[in-house]
């Protein structure tokens, strides 16, 4: 008989690079479990990436045969598992435009956990009202934030998040932090911090720079104070 387990998986970053968590909700055999970590700096698509491979591995070895579904908010992991993955082995971890595909590792261990287990791999909205998303969005920027939220783990008849909803309740934003009104272009371009007060300038700073290169936008002279403190700048 083939045991079936649903998963909802989730990455945040706090910059991109910058420190990250993952969050990721199990449910197996009649019991539902929480999951979470956190990097000191990453960025969100090894997050996103990360928490899928934790929760797989959580259901045991590669002899078990298993179908098990995988709801995730990110473009990048569906994509990747389901079309650039086979490519990117045949052609040596190489992407079409002949560069290294980012997070190689990653990937190699992703594949290497869902073997032997059939896999259905569901995209849906972030953000959305869906419950399981929402948790796992809940514990991944916990630990973004360095935080330590109590997790889960019990019977499934005791969890108050509805694991079976997996269609949206409510529209996703219009509006968010990218698109509010700017009040400064934070950069940290290998050590080096810069305030632009447009994006243009500090596009150019940033762009094809080699080595470690952060950026963000601020929308306030408090968000500015956070974000430097977030980068450990005085």
């Amino acid at each position: 008989m083939t045991d079936r387990a649903i998963i909802f998986s989730d990455g945040s970053s706090r910059g991109n690079p910058g420190p990250g968590g993952w969050g990721a909700i199990v449910s197996y055999h009649g019991k539902v479990t929480e999951l979470g970590g956190r990097e000191a700096h990453t960025t969100n698509n090894r997050m996103e990436l990360l928490a899928s491979i934790r929760a797989l591995e959580s259901l045991g070895g590669k002899t078990s045969k298993l179908e098990v579904v995988v709801y995730t908010d990110s473009a990048y992991v569906i994509n990747g598992i389901t079309k650039w993955v086979k490519g990117w082995q045949k052609n040596n971890w190489k992407t079409k435009g002949k560069t290294d595909v980012l997070n190689k590792d990653l990937w190699i261990a992703l594949l290497d956990v869902a073997e032997s287990k059939t896999i259905s791999w569901k995209h849906i909205d972030g953000h959305a009202g869906i419950p399981g998303n929402e948790r796992a969005d809940v514990i991944a920027t916990e630990y973004a934030d360095n935080k330590k939220p109590e997790l889960f783990s019990g019977d499934a008849s005791a969890y108050i998040h509805d694991l079976s909803e997996t269609k949206a309740s409510k529209s996703k934003p219009k509006k968010n932090r990218n698109t509010s009104s700017a009040y400064a272009y934070l950069s940290l371009v290998n050590g080096v911090f810069h305030r632009d007060s447009d994006w243009k300038s500090c596009e150019a700073r940033v762009k094809k720079v080699k080595g470690n290169v952060r950026f963000k936008k601020a929308l306030s002279a408090a968000d500015e104070q956070n974000i430097k403190k977030a980068w450990g700048i005085r």
